[in-house]
């Protein structure tokens, strides 16, 4: 019996080869998220702003976040599935963990300060409640509007596609975003990042079509080339785009060549390296969604507690550099436990692909 199941094993294994993980873009996530989790307790600490070499990492760094979206182009293959069967898939594994993590981060958040609401009094002067309609972050959890906006990016990216040629339209949106922004016009739920995202994912799903068309060494040259033009523009034609407000900074124009030239050359030139994997920092971009959801609430509880306790965090790199390593530490710990709950990972048996694969 035992060897019966051990050749259906082999000939399964044989037939049947797993797809080697695409470790450059581990390796590009994990930075992405170490970088977030940096300036958020570096922000926390009141240092930002006012450190220069800070500042100075944080301008040649911006568009991390867009890599996200980038990285959804690139590798997507299910835009053009059922709808039906397409928004259920993305609902559940964007739109759920959004609610729940924003449900979470909010009861943990009032519960603190009803419980301390004279030594939190801060927290109380600070309340807006449009915060989260127009911008839709969530108090005790604020930098869940990613999913929110993922989200709604791949809905229009899915109804672009049904429509021939409408996704050339794309490259002008990052001048729709910049009206908005321009005019002050503030879209319910900050979604005039939306536009931006949509850029980004063409923008990857285009760099995919291009290296599977050119030689090797043509593609490497190419990123080399974009690469230069970013180092080059981002010197003398500094802009910069905080998606999560809509907010552009200095030269609008500037920050969009010097995004598209960084993420498709620095992209492009770890796809053509050797494959080689950086342990620690893949493993954070493996589990990416969970250090996202989960970092923030640790600091704000970290910060709430030094405020109950009278001692401020304020200028503070020690309790800066405390809080990352209990952040991390955390964080890898819980990666296993909240992978298996779907709600909160959003880590759903796959769907799309294999309605795809029966039409």
């Amino acid at each position: 019996m035992f060897n019966v199941q051990y050749s259906m094993f082999n000939v399964f294994y044989t037939f049947v080869p797993m797809k080697e993980r695409n470790h450059a873009f581990d390796l590009l996530c994990g930075l992405c998220i170490l970088r977030m989790i940096v300036l958020h307790c570096v922000s926390m600490c009141g240092f930002r702003g006012c450190t220069f070499w800070f500042d100075k990492l944080m301008a040649w760094t911006f568009f991390f976040i867009c890599f996200f979206f980038f990285k959804a182009g690139y590798f997507n293959k299910s835009i053009s599935a059922p709808t039906k069967f397409f928004l259920k898939d993305k609902f559940k594994r964007l739109f759920i963990p959004y609610l729940t993590w924003g449900a979470i981060g909010s009861i943990f958040y009032f519960g603190i300060l009803l419980l301390f609401p004279h030594e939190l009094h801060r927290y109380w002067d600070k309340l807006e409640w449009s915060h989260v309609w127009m911008q839709s972050h969530f108090y005790g959890n604020p930098p869940v509007w990613f999913l929110f906006s993922f989200f709604c990016m791949y809905v229009m990216v899915h109804f672009m596609q049904k429509v021939p040629y409408l996704a050339y339209l794309a490259i002008f949106f990052p001048l729709a975003s910049w009206v908005l922004a321009d005019n002050k016009i503030q879209v319910p739920m900050s979604l005039g990042n939306v536009f931006m995202g949509v850029y980004f994912f063409y923008l990857g799903k285009c760099w995919h079509w291009l290296l599977h068309k050119v030689p090797r060494h043509t593609f490497m040259f190419v990123s080399l080339v974009l690469l230069l033009v970013f180092l080059f523009g981002n010197h003398y034609w500094h802009g910069e785009y905080d998606m999560s407000l809509n907010h552009w900074v200095h030269r609008p124009w500037g920050a969009v060549v010097n995004i598209t030239c960084a993420l498709c050359g620095i992209s492009g030139i770890l796809l053509m390296l050797p494959a080689f994997r950086v342990p620690f920092v893949a493993y954070i971009g493996e589990h990416s969604m969970v250090y996202f959801v989960l970092h923030y609430p640790i600091l704000l509880y970290y910060a709430m507690v030094h405020g109950v306790a009278g001692r401020g965090m304020n200028k503070h790199w020690d309790d800066c550099i405390l809080v990352f390593i209990l952040i991390i530490s955390i964080c890898t710990w819980m990666v296993p436990y909240i992978e298996k709950v779907p709600w909160l990972s959003g880590r759903w048996p796959k769907t799309v692909n294999k309605t795809v694969n029966e039409e």
